[in-house]
């Protein structure tokens, strides 16, 4: 239908690019529309789905004269939700608003008695004002919609909910305002656990998770996290988000193991076009590995469209990698600017203990005894004691298990032991272990991913399919009796 009205459009002679594709943006909204009349009549939450998968489709070529023709044939004139969504869009091109009203409006009856329609047509001003910048506005239009959703219990309109839940939130973190929506986040979120509501509660733990960690609460997030009642993921989207901020409190937490977890399912889960998203999961990860000891490949910086923006991290590896102090000190001071605004500083400064642990490493390697003073001139310890310095961070990495070695307190040495057969240990087949656990369990999620239609197991075969079917198979196998006859002269 899409299709035929364009091609139609097409030929027609037309004034202008946007009188041409006005009516067009405008019979997609109107369709739109009566997909989710049909979900809402018919209680298919799919649709829904499809409804707003279509509407992002639209949402560059969104105008406020298609907005308020739309709103003037979706809404009841003069009602509340009408005079509030029509303020924040001009006017000025109202005479053009009215090029398609007219015929349309006897092909489409109206469905302001719809409540999914009322929060679409929330969603739909509230988009167009955050890309239009008017951040204050979309502000105010979110914090109606969200009142007017507190009075609406439907699970048609959960998925629109949830969309608004998103957009009401960001417009506040565009205004540098989210401390002052965090009570009405937590009201909302105890709302969407009453009337189980489980994408909304996903989509607003989410949300919570987010507006701690902007102000640093890690704690708080934490015990929300941990409290918050939890069941099978409904979007992929939500999920992801839920494993990067799970990773960034793991993270914080000095649990790297789960942390690296966490990051790189989110990573490779995350949509390709989601490039953003999975840049700061990739620059998490990247400082994670560092910290527990592990050298990322460079096939990590080097994916399509994210070289530049892991510019910095590379040569932050590079530098741990060496195990030289002096050159992991110039990069940090190099890009600060840009791991302050990760929120990457704390986590870079505690990498100077991996950097001083790798050289130390590379020199228990390199020499079977060596004086702790050129250990010190090594890894450019500058202190009032260097040699004392070395002395005691050798008998740490001593302790830990970095180097196998000992120290000649009488002569300043550090004497490196022989390395042995790695392939004797047990560390291959852990590696292989690993790996194998990790391909079952990728295995066992994509089973769980895997979608059906809804009771298709209950649908029963009618009698005219069954002898259809029984006739089909009939045939076939005369069609099989006749080959083989045939074969044996």
């Amino acid at each position: 239908m899409t299709q035929e009205v364009e091609m139609q459009e097409a030929q027609e002679p037309s004034n202008s690019v946007h009188s041409a594709s006005f009516p067009s943006t405008l019979l997609h909204l109107k369709e739109i529309a009566s997909v989710i009349e049909t979900g809402a009549y018919a209680k298919e939450v799919r649709r829904i789905v499809r409804a707003v998968r279509l509407t992002i489709m639209l949402r560059r070529k969104l105008k406020a004269s298609t907005l308020l023709a739309f709103l003037h044939f979706a809404l009841a004139p003069g009602s509340e939700a009408h005079s509030n969504l029509t303020s924040y869009l001009p006017r000025e091109d109202e005479r053009d608003m009215d090029v398609d009203t007219a015929s349309s409006a006897a092909q489409f009856p109206a469905k302001y008695f719809l409540p999914e329609i009322e929060i679409y047509c929330y969603l739909l001003v509230l988009i167009f004002l955050i890309d239009q910048k008017r951040y204050d506005e979309a502000k105010a239009c979110s914090s109606a919609s969200i009142a007017r959703l507190k009075n609406i219990n439907r699970r048609t309109v959960d998925i629109l909910a949830s969309r608004l839940y998103f957009y009401y939130s960001l417009s506040h973190e565009l205004t540098n305002s989210l401390a002052e929506i965090r009570g009405n986040l937590l009201a909302l979120h105890r709302m969407a656990t009453l009337r189980h509501d489980e994408l909304g509660q996903e989509t607003l733990l989410n949300l919570l998770l987010r507006n701690y960690l902007h102000y640093n609460l890690y704690d708080q997030a934490e015990k929300l996290r941990s409290k918050a009642p939890r069941f099978e993921a409904h979007s992929n989207q939500q999920f992801c988000r839920y494993l990067f901020y799970l990773g960034k409190i793991r993270t914080i937490q000095l649990e790297y193991t789960d942390a690296k977890e966490s990051l790189l399912q989110a990573a490779r889960k995350a949509p390709v076009a989601a490039r953003g998203f999975r840049i700061q999961c990739n620059k998490w990860a990247v400082i994670v590995r560092l910290l527990l000891g592990e050298i990322p490949e460079r096939t990590v910086f080097m994916q399509k469209g994210m070289k530049k923006a892991l510019t910095p991290y590379f040569e932050l590896t590079n530098a741990v990698r060496i195990g030289d102090l002096e050159l992991f000190r110039t990069v940090a001071e190099k890009f600060s600017t840009t791991f302050s605004s990760d929120r990457t500083n704390n986590l870079i400064v505690r990498l100077r203990h991996n950097v001083i642990r790798t050289g130390l490493r590379n020199i228990s390697i390199s020499y079977s005894r060596i004086s702790l003073s050129d250990v010190a001139k090594k890894l450019r310890l500058h202190s009032d004691n260097p040699v004392a310095d070395a002395e005691s961070i050798v008998a740490k990495a001593i302790r830990d298990g970095a180097i196998d070695a000992t120290i000649d307190h009488a002569n300043g040495w550090m004497i490196s032991k022989e390395t042995g057969d790695i392939y004797s240990t047990n560390e291959p087949q852990i590696a292989f272990h690993s790996r194998i656990a990790f391909c079952l369990n990728m295995h066992n999620e994509a089973v769980k991913a895997l979608r059906f239609p809804p009771n298709s197991h209950k649908e029963k075969e009618s009698a005219e399919k069954r002898r259809e079917r029984q006739q089909q198979e009939q045939e076939l196998a005369k069609h099989i009796a006749e080959e083989d006859d045939d074969d044996d002269f």
